[in-house]
């Protein structure tokens, strides 16, 4: 029956009707699912006074699938029991049965059976009585015939609690005639038109009353990924201690400004096909400060600056490779450079937080591309002490205190650390971050005068971020195979322990 016509075949019962009706009952009169009936209920309702509807709710008991299967084919107690032959059964058999576990325990504990461990050939089970009454299925059946009132209540609970039987609270409606009660139902304009009012018409039709406390349609909206609001709490720490931000957008570099200006040598294992993405189109930069350039070619083959270089043949050939960068560093020695440019040195302090790439295995810690969250700070008479107190300060914005710093080796710092914190989760000491002194070698080509001094560190996104929601693998965080429903259901990133 088409639901559209259920109102009408409801007002016309009414009409029929001196008291009321029940909807339960109308339901099962219409041969209808009673959601139906309940459904013209409200849309009646919503016309004014047709009708008047109270909800009445009401419980009963009700057989659950497995109550059924007894109340068809007996408890699993006496299947169980019908089971044993007069000569017993070996215990091992009898829990195959499909009611032997449950049917075994009931029976054993109403002493039907008994169990005889020193048998030959293993446990075996025999009757202890001759014969027993399933009264479980004779109440079971009581409640199918509507009869549940003449249990009493531990009985229904003991049923309850085998899941045997539940019960189930049901809510009907008591349906009377209402004030404007007519047989006919007339629709409501929702929506008053420029051909009403330039007609007329309006006058003679019946508007829908406006539901102010209706909720409207959740509009279509964008989430943050996780990244992003982690990455957002990151930016804030380093602007409220007086950061400034560096231009990143620059994914493609030249192996110069990524290697050579780092003091990284040529032959460095970091800089073969097994770590960097090489470009192929264009494949070479031609841009370069040349005199910087040379000092930089003279540092690495011969020293310089209180240092005997790396002392090999360095070719402009590899420093004009192009590649996908490998850290954001290579953003922090174009800014130090441009920095020693200016007539008179300022002190100042950069962050940037972008994508690096790296030619990696991936797994579920390690991805081609991630974020590298980098600060460098510039000034005379830089210390590994400033360094460390920079770093306190910068990490207990993060709601990280425990701290540990382990000597590292870097090729363009001088002292290295590694930070460490401990992760009060995982108990124990987990690696957070890299740091140190930028070298002589690195800074006194650029230009910047003697004396100063620039300290840096970096970490990556993806790790805070991963221990932040809980996530183990990586690629469930970045890449194609991302959960979206991750992305909408993501709380509002805190960074905490």
């Amino acid at each position: 029956m088409a639901e559209s016509r259920v109102p009408e075949l409801l007002l016309h019962r009414l009409q029929a009707q001196d008291g009321g009706l029940e909807s339960l009952g109308l339901a099962a009169e219409l041969g209808l699912d009673h959601q139906q009936v309940v459904g013209a209920v409200k849309s009646l309702q919503a016309l004014g006074e047709i009708i008047n509807a109270e909800q009445r709710s009401s419980k009963h008991w009700e057989l659950t699938p497995e109550g059924k299967e007894i109340a068809d084919e007996g408890s699993h107690e006496v299947r169980v029991f019908q089971s044993i032959p007069d000569e017993g059964m070996a215990q091992s058999e009898l829990m195959k049965l499909p009611s032997g576990k449950v049917g075994f325990s009931k029976a054993m504990s109403n002493k039907w059976i008994r169990l005889d461990k020193n048998a030959a050939g293993g446990p075996r089970i025999f009757k202890a009585i001759a014969s027993v009454e399933d009264s479980v299925k004779e109440k079971l059946l009581l409640i199918l015939e509507g009869k549940a009132v003449s249990l009493d209540e531990k009985e229904k609970n003991e049923l309850k609690k085998r899941k045997l039987l539940s019960e189930v609270t049901v809510k009907t409606y008591w349906i009377q005639k209402g004030s404007a009660f007519s047989t006919t139902v007339a629709k409501q304009e929702t929506d008053l038109t420029p051909e009403m009012i330039s007609s007329g018409s309006w006058r003679d039709k019946k508007f829908k009353a406006y539901n102010f406390d209706a909720l409207g349609v959740m509009p279509e909206c964008g989430h943050l990924h996780p990244l992003l609001k982690v990455r957002t709490q990151f930016r804030q720490i380093f602007l409220e201690m007086g950061f400034t931000e560096m231009p990143t957008n620059n994914f493609i570099e030249s192996s110069f400004w990524n290697f050579d200006a780092l003091f990284q040598p040529q032959q460095h294992p970091a800089r073969d096909q097994h770590d960097t993405f090489f470009i192929l189109d264009p494949a070479d930069a031609t841009d370069f400060p040349m005199e910087y350039l040379e000092k930089v070619k003279k540092v690495h083959s011969e020293g310089g600056y209180g240092s005997q270089g790396y002392k090999y043949d360095w070719t402009i050939e590899e420093a004009r490779k192009n590649i996908l960068r490998t850290h954001t560093t290579a953003v922090s020695a174009r800014m130090l450079y441009q920095l020693a440019q200016q007539e008179t040195f300022t002190p100042v302090k950069y962050f940037s937080i972008d994508r690096v790439f790296r030619n990696e295995t991936l797994d579920a810690t390690h991805l081609a591309e991630f974020h590298q969250i980098e600060g460098v700070v510039a000034d005379y008479g830089m210390t590994l002490g400033d360094l460390m107190g920079i770093l306190k300060e910068f990490f207990n914005k993060l709601g990280i205190s425990k701290l540990r710093f382990k000597p590292a080796y870097n090729p363009y710092t001088e002292p290295s650390m590694e930070v460490f914190s401990y992760h009060e989760g995982l108990r124990k000491w987990v690696e957070v971050g890299n740091s140190g002194v930028f070298r002589p070698e690195l800074l006194l080509p650029m230009g910047l005068p003697e004396g100063v001094s620039v300290i840096a560190w970096g970490l990556s996104l993806e790790r805070p971020t991963m221990i932040k929601y809980g996530i183990n693998n990586i690629r469930e965080l970045v890449g194609h195979k991302v959960n979206l429903q991750m992305v909408y259901d993501s709380p509002i990133c805190r960074l905490d322990t």
